[in-house]
């Protein structure tokens, strides 16, 4: 495993760990409880219109290739991910989002990490605006700049490419 990688995941845990939060599994969101909780974080990293949210659910729900993880903490959905299978290493992350109270924790990184390992993923790639880039890059992410995709808003293309040492990458 590419040794940044290693490093940024240690960094993560005990991060989180530092503020209190216990190290808890990723859950698969499908049959979570409370769609409301969902559907609130999913709004804070799209467009939070409600039928475009209904219409990302949906999506994720039916769609085999899209899977839709979250973190809980004290039973409280906190965090979540949300990924398309591009092939068996590499996904595309489509969404990611932490509650405005559990921020800067080390939360959305401890996500895609452990989504990373525990499915034997290479690849994953993003987009992202000037807002979030910066979190890409801090946690391995390389950047480049798509230049204004829509009018007055620069994109970004984030890539974390992971090389595993026992596989001779």
């Amino acid at each position: 495993m590419d040794n940044r990688l290693s490093e940024s995941m240690a960094d993560s845990m005990t991060l989180a760990e530092n503020h209190g939060i216990r190290r808890t599994r990723m859950i698969l969101l499908k049959d979570y409880p409370d769609f409301t909780e969902v559907r609130s974080l999913l709004a804070e990293c799209m467009w939070p219109d409600h039928e475009r949210i209904s219409l990302e659910l949906q999506k994720y729900m039916r769609d085999d290739s899209r899977i839709l993880c979250g973190k809980t903490i004290n039973n409280e959905l906190v965090g979540l991910v949300g990924f398309i299978r591009l092939s068996a290493k590499e996904v595309e992350l489509k969404h990611i989002a932490v509650r405005s109270d559990f921020r800067r924790q080390g939360i959305g990184k401890a996500m895609i990490y452990e989504y990373v390992m525990a499915n034997g993923i290479r690849k994953m790639i993003a987009e992202t605006d000037k807002d979030a880039v910066n979190f890409y890059r801090k946690i391995g992410f390389e950047t480049m700049s798509l230049g204004e995709k829509y009018p007055g808003v620069e994109r970004f293309q984030c890539v974390l490419s992971i090389r595993r040492a026992n596989c001779g990458l």
